[in-house]
């Protein structure tokens, strides 16, 4: 099993959650952060550093928001960079972070 980044971090990317992470499975892209599902070792220490919650183990990913697993695993297989250092989360993120329905705003 593996953890999942849903919506919510879309246009916010906080990155609490890469200072934990003991296997550097989380990926960068320009507006999102992805797990690589062949990394995770499920050991949930991302779970509650997210400041938008999004992040959920795999079997509790809402019916909603099932897309969310392939997209994890396509993204973090087309080649966006390991990221393990904590950065400064988007300049509008406080804007974004209670929003929903964000897919649209993905950048790939």
């Amino acid at each position: 099993m593996t953890h999942v980044v849903l919506e919510s971090c879309i246009r916010c990317k906080y990155t609490d959650c890469v200072d934990v992470c003991p296997v550097d499975c989380f990926r960068e892209g320009p507006n999102f952060l992805t797990i690589d599902p062949d990394e995770c070792i499920d050991c949930a220490v991302c779970i509650p550093e997210c400041p938008v919650n999004a992040i959920v183990p795999e079997e509790d990913v809402p019916g909603n928001m099932q897309h969310m697993i392939k997209l994890n695993a396509d993204l973090a297989r087309s080649g966006w960079p390991s990221i393990t250092k904590r950065k400064t989360p988007a300049a509008d993120a406080d804007d974004w972070k209670d929003k929903t329905g964000k897919l649209s705003e993905l950048i790939r």
